[in-house]
């Protein structure tokens, strides 16, 4: 089982940045750095093609520096890829920026020959924040929930250096069900797409088995928590996420942790790291296997029944024509 949410207005805005990547000279993909490879979209890879990327590991003030660093040395040894950690509201972040675009195009950057860059991302991942503090003013809608932007938008920062908005896309299928939870319980998918008790549980099991503190002090609780189910109720009878007669609301109870996880009340948290991804594919792909494999044999078992129709078939056409005969 997996969160998917692919609206309308993602499917036109993919369309579009197909159309418009022969036109950039670089995409700014953002990411969120608490999820750094679920929050990338293999659909924009695929679009961008030989186009260089440079990635932004945004809301750095929230995630895990360690891990985060695990990520950046990853990307670098597997594919070559440049990325920093990141955060909007850091001035000398912002600084640095224009100088990590020229590093990967040197050939551009003059007033003739701006450099022109697409900002992508999945949503909520903080690209019309990076707009508005590039341009030193408020020229995109920014909001705490995905979808926010649906249309582009090409805006000028100084004479060398242009850059192109899109809407955050995510993709029609995400084929890794733990990174589906991952992007609901950061955010990255609406609310009206999940069933909250289900994705904070998932949450939940994450933070109790890697950031067992942050629970303890977070929810002041007696002893470390081991079960999710439970945990989630304690979270309920402490936060008065409670229906007549004193039942737990485990929706608002829901809604309490998956709010703390997002705000980042628990301090800084990363979701996965290379090794944990490079496991769960493993596992989609024997998933895939065993599919296609159970899709051979039910191909297999239908051929003696078709051939026997054909025989049924066969026969009653020979009996009608002998019978006029």
């Amino acid at each position: 089982m997996s969160v998917q949410w692919f609206p309308g207005h993602m499917n036109k805005a993919r369309r579009e940045i197909e159309q418009v990547m022969t036109q950039v000279d670089l995409v700014i993909e953002v990411l969120d750095a608490r999820i750094p490879d679920s929050s990338q979209n293999p659909m924009l890879t695929t679009l961008r093609g030989d186009v260089p990327v440079l990635r932004l590991l945004n809301k750095k003030d929230l995630a895990d520096s360690s891990r985060v660093t695990l990520w950046l040395e990853h990307w670098q040894e597997a594919d070559q890829i440049t990325a920093y950690p990141f955060s909007t509201t850091d001035k000398s972040d912002l600084a640095k920026l224009s100088s990590w675009v020229q590093k990967l195009v040197p050939h551009r950057g003059s007033a003739e020959k701006p450099i022109r860059a697409m900002i992508a991302g999945i949503p909520n991942v903080g690209k019309s924040s990076l707009m508005n503090a590039l341009l030193g003013k408020r020229v995109a809608k920014v909001g705490n929930e995905p979808a926010v932007t649906k249309a582009q938008q090409k805006l000028r920062v100084n004479d060398g250096f242009q850059i192109l908005d899109t809407p955050g896309i995510l993709w029609p299928k995400i084929e890794n069900p733990d990174a589906s939870y991952r992007l609901a319980v950061t955010g990255a998918v609406r609310d009206t797409a999940i069933d909250y008790e289900d994705v904070a549980l998932v949450g939940l099991k994450f933070f109790i088995a890697d950031y067992t503190d942050a629970i303890i002090a977070r929810y002041k609780l007696k002893k470390a928590p081991v079960d999710a189910f439970e945990t989630l109720e304690i979270i309920g009878s402490k936060r008065g996420a409670l229906r007549a007669g004193g039942k737990i609301d485990m929706h608002k109870a829901a809604e309490v942790f998956l709010a703390d996880v997002r705000s980042g009340a628990f301090g800084p948290y990363v979701m996965e790291t290379p090794e944990m991804v490079a496991s769960e594919w493993v596992k989609v792909e024997e998933v895939k296997a065993a599919k296609e494999a159970a899709r051979q044999a039910r191909l297999k078992a239908a051929i003696p029944q078709r051939q026997q129709q054909q025989n049924v078939d066969y026969r009653n056409q020979r009996d009608a024509r002998d019978s006029e005969e």
